[in-house]
């Protein structure tokens, strides 16, 4: 665990520069804790989907909300912009992104259901130009988010990506971050 917010000078950050380093060079499961906020027991564990390999992110998430006895609530989030400069030139396929946002959802869906049966599970695909502001209000209804952290080489080490470094800093609920590894890690993300 990483506690949320560092002594520098920057009081609305949620995580200081050492959370971050921890958060981008872990090789494990990773949960960025938030201190003295009052937060409501809302009944429900929220995954980020992005893809079929978030199956390994939904897993710990299923586990969490069979222990809190809450609903877990797997959400994908389609970005148009991220595909633009495909889009532009195949405006019939915009379907077919969103269609392959949602395949994957419920694909992940259906594998959480077959092994954690008692489970309540409920899907939710949405379009928005920022990933981030979804996820980071869906938090505000969460007792806590489960995402794949996916980490690229940096300059001074591995760094996250921007919904990442996003939703660490402005979540509203803590954020456990599962490492993404092999093929997974090139697969499209935020």
């Amino acid at each position: 665990m990483v506690g949320h917010r560092g002594l520098g000078g920057f009081e609305s950050l949620r995580l200081g520069s050492v959370g971050l380093r921890i958060a981008a060079a872990a090789t494990t499961p990773v949960i960025v804790v938030r201190g003295g906020e009052n937060l409501a027991e809302s009944g429900v564990v929220l995954a980020a989907v992005r893809d079929e390999y978030d199956l390994d992110c939904a897993r710990p998430a299923a586990r969490e909300a069979e222990l809190r006895e809450a609903t877990l609530r797997l959400l994908t989030v389609w970005n148009v912009l991220q595909y633009a400069g495909t889009v532009v030139t195949m405006l019939d396929d915009v379907d077919e992104f969103a269609g392959r946002h949602v395949r994957s959802l419920e694909s992940v869906a259906d594998r959480v259901r077959e092994e954690f049966p008692a489970l309540t599970v409920h899907t939710d695909a949405e379009k928005s130009v920022s990933v981030a502001s979804v996820l980071v209000e869906a938090s505000r209804h969460a007792e806590l988010l489960v995402m794949g952290g996916r980490r690229s080489p940096g300059y001074f080490g591995p760094t996250l990506g921007r919904t990442t470094h996003s939703l660490l800093h402005h979540s509203h609920c803590p954020v456990e971050l599962i490492p993404r590894h092999g093929e997974e890690q090139r697969s499209v993300a935020s």
